[in-house]
Parts: C-alpha cells; structure tokens; sequence
C-alpha cells in the first residue's frame, strides 16, 4: 500500500480556501464515466463540502467528503 502523500487535516486546509470561489469540478464515476462542471464552493462542512453548480439544471451530486479527493475519485480546481 502506498503512504498518502496529503492528508485530510491539508486538504480541509486547501478547500476552505477555496471557499464562495468559482471552481471547476471533476468527479469520476467508475468505469470510464467522469462528469465535470463549473461552481461555487458554497459549504465547507468538518466532514463534507459542497459546491453550487453553475447550471440550474445539473441533476448530480453536489456534496462530496475530504477523503473522497484524497482517493482521486474527486478534483476540485480554482478557476481563473
């Protein structure tokens, strides 16, 4: 097993700063389904984060746990 090279306290730390900014967000599915959109971090939560999409009509979900981008399921960039 590989040794993480983050942890949950340093991605707490990132996201937090990235809060009521607009991000671009990456989330893979499994078996070669990735969805992406664009939105605003608008809750940082100590066990989860959400991010309001831009689109009113995006049907998925928008709420996502810490460790969930530490396993790579999940990629939340800042835009601009």
């Amino acid at each position: 097993m590989m040794k993480p090279t983050h942890s949950i306290d340093d991605v707490k730390a990132a996201i937090r700063g990235y809060y009521n900014c607009p991000v671009s967000v990456r989330v893979n599915l499994g078996r070669n389904k990735i969805v992406r959109f664009n939105g605003t971090l608008s809750g940082v939560y100590p066990a989860l984060f959400t991010v309001s999409p831009d689109d009113k009509n995006f049907l998925g979900k928008t709420a996502y746990s810490y460790s969930e981008i530490l396993c790579g399921s999940v990629c939340v960039r800042p835009i601009g």
